[in-house]
This record gives structure tokens, sequence and C-alpha cells, in this order.
């Protein structure tokens, strides 16, 4: 990592870190559960939870942040099903891509590509504050996952 600041560098832990608890979490769920879902309407499953945050964090690190654009179907990812093993993979691909997109980030410079047909939110003046974002997503989209977690692999009697 080519963190210029100590601030940078806590963020890109912090940023690892969440994304791999992301990862150990689908991994500790068993096989056959991890397509499951919630039994309340719009749940995910664990699954597309991990895809959807893979997905989310290629668009901000690279199409944004770079404007290296990342293909990436939204809709796709809150209705996709696979094996373990190949959403493991997957999880593995984007965190070596998303480690690429981070040494080739600066910070404090402004994004290259700003989504369009969004209003314009204060943690988009910079790279940095981009990444901030993304932060605030996988840990929301941790606490969903351990939730759901939680309920698929609960006791049952």
């Amino acid at each position: 990592m080519n963190p210029e600041t100590v601030n940078e560098q806590i963020l890109v832990k912090l940023l690892l870190e969440k994304f791999d608890q992301l990862v150990d979490t689908v991994n500790a769920i068993p096989a056959e559960l991890v397509n499951s879902y919630l039994p309340v309407s719009g749940s995910n499953s664990p699954v597309q939870i991990l895809v959807h945050c893979c997905g989310m964090m290629r668009r901000w690190s690279s199409t944004v942040n770079l404007g290296i654009a990342v293909p990436r179907d939204r809709d796709a990812e809150f209705s996709a099903e696979m094996s373990k093993h190949d959403a493991l993979n997957l999880a593995t691909d984007t965190r070596d891509a998303f480690v690429a997109d981070l040494l080739r980030t600066v910070m404090p410079e402004a994004p290259a590509d700003l989504p369009s047909g969004r209003e314009v939110d204060h943690w988009m003046a910079t790279c940095g504050g981009v990444l901030l974002h993304v932060y605030e997503e996988l840990c929301q989209h941790l606490g969903h996952l351990e939730i759901t977690r939680d309920f698929l692999c609960r006791p049952r009697t």
C-alpha cells in the first residue's frame, strides 16, 4: 500500500478488515445455506450481500475514483445465486482488484468520474471521502449479513 498519511493507512486497513470480515462470515455459513433468505420480503441471501459488496467496492474504487469503468449490474447482485466456493473466489478476485485500485488512488484528489443522476454528497469531494463511503457501506452490509447468518444458522427445535 502506498497511502501517504497515517489517516490514509488507517482507512485502507479498516476497509480491508471489514471486507475480510464479510468474507469470513460467508465462509462460516454452511454451504447449503449461503443462498437462503430471511422470511421477510426483500431480504437478501449471504451470497447476494457479498456479491453486492464486491460490485459496490469496485464501482467506487475504480469507476468513480479512477475513471476506469468496471461493468456492474446492481439489480443482478440482488438476485445472484452461486456456490459458496464461487462466491469466495469472486471475493478474492475483488479484493485483489480493490487493493490494486487503492495503490493507484490519490486520496486528497477529486474522483475522476462522479456518478451521473445522483445528488453530489459532501463525501464525494475527494477519493478518500469516496472510500469512507465504501467503508460505511461495508459496515452496514456486514451487520445485515450477521443478522442473516444468525437467523439461518440458529438452532432448530
